[in-house]
């Protein structure tokens, strides 16, 4: 067994000699997870218990401490808005503190598959359509978490891209768009940031040669990311991924979560025994783990710097303003007009702001800054008028106020067994005892306003419900694992029924649920219970805002989208604002051409009245400190620094993003091949609503020369390129390089592709010269007929600019075979600065 690692021999000897001293049996019993969180201890060789954590948002912990809360991070999205290296890595480091106070070990972060349409249920957290982009910033956010101490996972190895039939789907990837695309930001994390883990996806690959569920894949796993790669880390399988024993023992899964059972277990010894795996697979997965053990400290306590404590809802609140997209600007900005006496504050995500997508990376912040407080904290004259203007959201809200609840545990025989109070009710029972075949809800809804009320129980699984005397459903078939593997659990469907209420009264709610047995994932009940209050018409709603934004100084919206369109499990079916969203901002644009338009969304949506809005900002899923942030955006405290690190189409018919549901026979084709997101957009000479890197902030910049250019000692490119601050306040400027590849190129090549970008904040007024460094892997290309990477020679053109489709100096780039000998020349372009009051 060869490991290659970061650690010193003598470590690597160590493990060889720990590993040498187990029996097959603590060998096999290190393999599998001891619950869904924490894998097995041996205190016979000094390891404690590992603990993993969920994180592409925040640490959530392991779920062991009832009430336990976590910080709330901006989304990865974002993140990625922010085009921030160092950003990136003071988030990792705050991943990582926030791990070490939690006691998790290894944090399931992260997520850097590539955002290959916008359909793509979990587009929110991913970093970028591009791999460059979501190479950078993923890999610093890997080396920030281990900086701590922490283990970093990057996920889903490889082409897990959309969530329909996400378990079953075989993704049909090209080799040259495997290697230049999909592969690029995993390659990065482990030869630049040092990954000690890589998970395994739930989908299938066929790469050209194998074709097999990424936990069994031996070509993609053992092949290129262990042996070509060089990775030395645990590849951890996702979460009830796996299958088989032998095939996935033998492709290169190092680890099988969650236990206890599985596939591997009792099964992988006895396939040791027969012969099928060769201890020394065993013994290599379990140095892997040891070696993962040694580096977070959990077969001793190494003393680590971790550097000064993060002060979190500051990182979190300037970041989310440094990720913030300023897609329109007016001419008269809203930080530089009068201070608002009345401020109306408008739009169901003002309301119920959506904060964090949904599925897995689910956190639970001790408080969560809405807009209408961080309005008020920012503005303490100013009168906030609050108005919903309408739902968008297609299932009732939870409800309020349950009561006292009643749950009434049965046995197979329908014999009670324990009965429980609950004064409180979050929708959810769980580690049920092992009896347990059912569970029986009792409990009385108060339901006082007249009008028609709506009380419906959202579940999963075998239930029978009863509102009111009423049986309102009932289903006898069971569910298992799936219901968490589709995530449908977390955003359940709902049966119900109206109640007319002329006066006062009480409502019997009784609802009968089959246990759900998720394996790994433990025994539960799910059973939300919403209500729809009268007086909830649409129309109504956004009239009452419509009179809101005309008797006010300053009109805010905040429109986007919530936790049934944007989730881990499933894909959007479209591009839309849900509800009558677009309606309202129609509506109140009518009286308040002025209003500042805020969306708040991960993932690109139609905004019909882009056109018409002076003002409009993207302000994705921003963590706990929202309100706190858009406030200090509005007065001008801070500035929204953030660029587009994907394209926003303006028609939905517009959109050449490929589709998302795989054909009849489970295959999900990758034809697009190397040309994703907004290469596509440049292909097909489609014009988008925003490009791929747009973004204003509160400033204005001008482009000034190209420096002399010089290749470096890995074969790149470096090019400084001086730029001005010509706006009247302090700002911080994202420039760009884009590559157009030779005339002729023996390789395909994109239109046009991302080579370098760096951001830098500038005084008002003051010139600034800022280096772009232009990796070697940009004028290189996979041939798929070698298979191997080759130098595409010839005449490139370097755009630099502010987009994609704001290019303001062009530079000639000459790439020969000896590279240190190529000419390079500049120009300045004529094209017109655009952008500054879109």
């Amino acid at each position: 067994m060869t490991l290659q690692s970061d650690a010193p021999a003598h470590l690597r000897d160590d493990v060889r000699t720990l590993v040498s001293q187990l029996s097959l049996d603590e060998k096999v019993s290190l393999l599998t997870g001891s619950t869904a969180w924490r894998l097995h201890a041996l205190p016979t060789v000094g390891l404690r218990s590992l603990a993993m954590s969920d994180g592409p948002v925040g640490v959530r912990g392991l779920g062991e401490i009832e009430g336990e809360t976590s910080a709330l991070f901006p989304t990865p999205s974002a993140i990625g808005a922010t085009w921030d290296p160092a950003l990136a890595h003071e988030i990792g480091r705050a991943f990582g503190q926030e791990a070490r106070g939690h006691g998790v070990d290894l944090v399931l972060a992260p997520q850097v598959n590539i955002q290959r349409t916008p359909l793509g249920g979990r587009h929110f957290e991913c970093y970028s359509e591009d791999p460059l982009l979501t190479s950078l910033i993923g890999t610093s956010v890997v080396q920030g978490i281990q900086a701590q101490g922490v283990a970093g996972c990057v996920k889903h190895f490889i082409a897990n891209d959309s969530e329909t039939d996400r378990t079953n789907y075989v993704a049909r990837v090209g080799e040259q768009a495997l290697r230049e695309v999909y592969l690029a930001p995993f390659e990065h994390a482990v030869e630049t940031g040092g990954a000690w883990s890589v998970m395994a996806a739930y989908n299938g690959v066929d790469d050209g040669v194998e074709a097999s569920p990424m936990t069994d894949h031996h070509r993609l796993v053992t092949g290129l990311l262990k042996g070509e790669l060089g990775f030395d880390g645990v590849v951890v399988s996702d979460w009830m991924a796996t299958r088989t024993t032998s095939g996935s023992a033998n492709g290169g899964l190092d680890l099988i979560m969650p236990g206890p059972g599985g596939p591997w277990d009792e099964q992988l010894r006895d396939a040791v025994l027969a012969g099928d795996v060769a201890e020394s697979v065993i013994d290599d997965k379990v140095a892997r783990i040891l070696t993962l053990a040694r580096r977070v400290g959990a077969l001793d306590e190494p003393e680590q710097d971790l550097g000064p404590e993060i002060d979190l809802a500051d990182l979190i609140m300037t970041t989310a303003a440094r990720a913030t997209v300023l897609l329109k600007r007016s001419e008269t900005p809203v930080w530089d007009s009068p201070a608002p006496g009345r401020i109306a504050l408008i739009g169901p995500n003002a309301v119920r702001p959506h904060v964090l997508g949904g599925g897995s990376s689910t956190v639970h912040p001790l408080h969560v800054v809405s807009p209408e407080e961080g309005l008020r904290a920012r503005f303490p004259a100013a009168e906030v008028v609050v108005r919903r203007g309408g739902d968008s959201r297609r299932n009732a809200p939870d409800l309020e106020t349950t009561g006292v609840l009643t749950a009434l545990y049965l046995d197979s025989d329908d014999l009670i067994f324990d009965t429980r109070i609950h004064d409180s009710w979050d929708g959810w029972l769980r580690d049920l005892p092992e009896r347990t075949h059912s569970v029986t809800l009792l409990t009385e809804v108060e339901l006082a306003e007249p009008g028609e009320h709506y009380l419906e129980v959202a579940t999963v699984g075998g239930h029978r419900t009863v509102i009111d005397g009423v049986l309102v459903h009932e289903d006898d078939v069971p569910v298992g694992v799936e219901v968490i593997l589709d995530s449908s659990i977390n955003t359940p469907e709902g049966w119900g029924t109206t109640i007319v209420v002329d006066q006062p009264r009480r409502v019997l709610v009784e609802s009968s649920h089959l246990v759900i047995h998720a394996g790994g994932y433990g025994t539960m009940i799910r059973a939300a219970l919403r209500h729809r209050k009268p007086g909830t018409d649409a129309g109504a709603e956004i009239a009452t805002a419509v009179a809101a934004a005309r008797e006010s100084d300053l009109t805010v919206v905040v429109v986007g989208t919530n936790e049934e369109v944007e989730s881990e499990g499933w894909d959007r079916a479209d591009l839309q604002l849900p509800g009558r969203q677009n309606d309202l901002v129609e509506a109140v644009l009518d009286v308040d051409p002025d209003a500042v338009i805020i969306v708040n969304a991960g993932a690109p949506v139609i905004l019909p009245w882009l056109e018409r809005a002076k003002t409009v900002l993207w302000a994705w899923f921003p963590g706990q400190e929202m309100g706190h942030s858009l406030a200090a955006i509005l007065a001008g405290d801070l500035e929204p620094a953030g660029r587009l690190p994907w394209t926003l189409p303006a028609r939905e018919d517009d959109s050449p993003a490929p589709g998302v549901q795989p054909d009849s026979d489970g295959s999900l084709h990758y034809e697009e091949s190397i040309h994703v997101g907004y290469r596509q957009w440049e292909r097909l000479g489609l014009t988008p609503a925003a490009p791929f890197g747009h973004g204003l902030g509160w400033t204005d910049w001008s482009y000034d020369t190209v420096g002399e250019p010089a290749w470096n000692d890995e074969g790149g490119l470096t090019v400084d390129v001086t730029i001005t601050n010509t706006g009247a306040r302090d700002g911080r400027e994202t420039v760009q390089l884009y590559l157009e590849p030779p005339a002729g190129a023996s390789v395909e090549r994109p239109v046009r592709w991302l080579g370098a970008f760096a951001s830098v904040s500038v005084e008002a007024g003051a010139t600034t010269v800022i280096t772009l460094v232009v990796p070697r892997r940009s004028f290189e290309a996979w041939d798929s007929a070698s298979h191997h990477w080759t130098r595409v020679t010839g005449r490139y053109a370097a755009r630099i600019g502010r987009s994609i489709r704001d290019l303001r100096l062009d530079a000639a780039v000459q790439v020969v075979p000896d590279e240190r000998s190529s000419p390079f020349t500049t120009t300045l372009t004529t094209t017109q600065q655009l952008g500054d009051t879109q």
